[in-house]
């Protein structure tokens, strides 16, 4: 569903074949890289899936990086061509100078989309034959410690992540369902969540981007069942005006997932939309989902609940293991480690950094979890993001559940930084709730309320917005530079 139009699915195949031999036509090769920076539309469904079916590579870039940070992209990639919407053309003339490479430009946009530039090709598949250990897709990190990486994604790593969903009782999609997609395309979230609709016959309302007004107006136009948000979009969906009269009636499932969620906001969402929840986690290296905390599981009598990323999908494992190695019992933190059939091969180019992550068939998360005694895992912090206060751990992840639940925060984000004595001290930096006439005093006070004293954070910022990463999550790197400066710790 494109712009109040119905696309069927004979359409699509039809128009992702054309793409297909078009792509042949013009040089693409196994294995070459495919390019495609753009915002959604369903040329980006269609050459998705025609660069499937040349054995090419689909790299998404972001539209949202700065021009140096996508020369990076770039050059890394080796783009053999790349499909760029005419809109972007500054931004990608700009990034494709500074990367020195020399890419193959086609441009679209609305009076020439893939379909109209390609519609003379054959509506049939081509004759190629694909294998599973392919890279369908590859995606970068977003960059949250480090430089990004290009993470391979494999035909069979897409199909076995499909069958875990399938044998997961918690997925159940009927013929009537209608996903509304505003992810930014160059997320896992988003083609992921739009590979399980295709493959279980379920509708896709196409929204070109993501802003609130438009996503709650689409909602009452297209009337979907499925919504997949990250946790701040969903804060901007619920924070605009016209949520309080938009009708959710339609939305029968919430998915989100991207980041971690506030206790503060999970609570607020379930109690305005009628629909029920269900929590994604997982990671661009894992195909898709890891873990779910299922609809029956979100209950607001039970919070300590709320705050769980729900237990792995069949056919995935967990492990969480302490600085020696071994696994820690339960109810102690420690770094995730996870068995999925679907996780990447490795990152493009970057053996090391491959070899960093994947460890003897498990994937090391960076992220400190531990299980509790009914099973449910809790995502406590990125290994990074721990703050070390007089050789005591602090989760940040803790001290924003807590920070959250005040009325007058609309958002938090926790960082460590210098403290002569400490090492480090806790900082919270907050974003008030509209008007709300709320201060450092009055904020530490809720904090020594439920929070044992050295969790309590030293000092609070009051800011406007904080730095964000393209995929939506806070960028605690960027957060934490200013206060670090000349400091030996780093940043990342």
């Amino acid at each position: 569903m494109w712009g109040g139009q119905s696309i069927s699915f004979a359409e699509y195949d039809g128009a992702a074949s054309r793409i297909a031999h078009g792509l042949l036509d013009m040089g693409v090769e196994p294995a070459d890289r495919v390019g495609f920076m753009g915002l959604n539309s369903p040329d980006f469904y269609y050459a998705l899936t025609g660069t499937a079916r040349t054995r090419g590579a689909f790299t998404v870039f972001n539209w949202r990086l700065a021009a140096p940070e996508l020369a990076q992209l770039i050059a890394d990639s080796c783009t053999r061509l790349t499909i760029v919407d005419r809109e972007l053309e500054p931004l990608w003339t700009a990034a494709l100078a500074l990367s020195g490479c020399s890419v193959e430009t086609l441009w679209i946009d609305a009076a020439n989309t893939l379909e109209r530039h390609f519609g003379d090709q054959p509506a049939t598949a081509p004759d190629i034959w694909i294998n599973e250990d392919d890279t369908a897709v590859q995606l970068y990190t977003s960059g949250t410690t480090g430089a990004p990486k290009g993470v391979m994604l494999t035909h069979g790593g897409f199909n076995r992540m499909r069958l875990c969903e399938h044998l997961e009782p918690a997925y159940a999609w009927t013929d009537d369902d209608i996903f509304i997609n505003p992810l930014p395309n160059f997320h896992l979230l988003s083609i992921g969540i739009a590979f399980q609709c295709l493959y279980n016959g379920v509708a896709v309302s196409i929204v070109r981007q993501f802003d609130p007004a438009t996503v709650l107006s689409t909602i009452e136009r297209d009337r979907p069942t499925l919504l997949t948000l990250t946790p701040t979009m969903l804060q901007m969906l619920l924070d605009h005006p016209q949520a309080t009269t938009t009708d959710f009636s339609s939305i029968r499932l919430t998915l989100y997932a991207g980041s971690a969620i506030s206790l503060g906001l999970i609570k607020r969402a379930i109690a305005a939309m009628p629909g029920k929840f269900m929590q994604f986690y997982g990671a661009t290296e894992a195909n898709g989902a890891f873990s779910i905390l299922r609809p029956d599981e979100h209950d607001l009598n039970d919070e300590a609940k709320l705050q769980s990323c729900g237990r792995p999908l069949p056919l995935i494992e967990f492990r969480i293991l302490g600085a020696d190695g071994s696994e820690v019992p339960d109810g102690e933190p420690g770094e995730l480690v996870i068995r999925a059939p679907a996780i990447t091969p490795g990152y493009w180019q970057q053996p090391e950094a491959t070899a960093k992550a994947l460890k003897d068939g498990w994937y090391y998360s960076g992220d400190v979890a531990r299980r509790d005694a009914d099973g449910l895992y809790y995502i406590v912090d990125r290994v990074k993001d721990m703050i070390v206060s007089g050789g005591e751990n602090i989760y940040s992840a803790e001290v924003e559940n807590v920070l959250s639940t005040h009325p007058g925060v609309a958002s938090v984000a926790v960082i460590g930084v210098p403290h002569p004595r400490w090492g480090e001290a806790v900082k919270a930096c907050v974003i008030r709730r509209g008007d709300a006439a709320l201060d450092e005093a009055t904020l530490i006070a809720w904090a020594r309320e439920r929070l044992a004293g050295y969790k309590v954070p030293k000092s609070i910022d009051f800011r406007d917005s904080f730095p964000l990463v393209p995929s939506g999550k806070v960028s605690k790197k960027d957060l934490r530079a200013p206060y670090w400066e000349g400091e030996t710790r780093g940043v990342g």
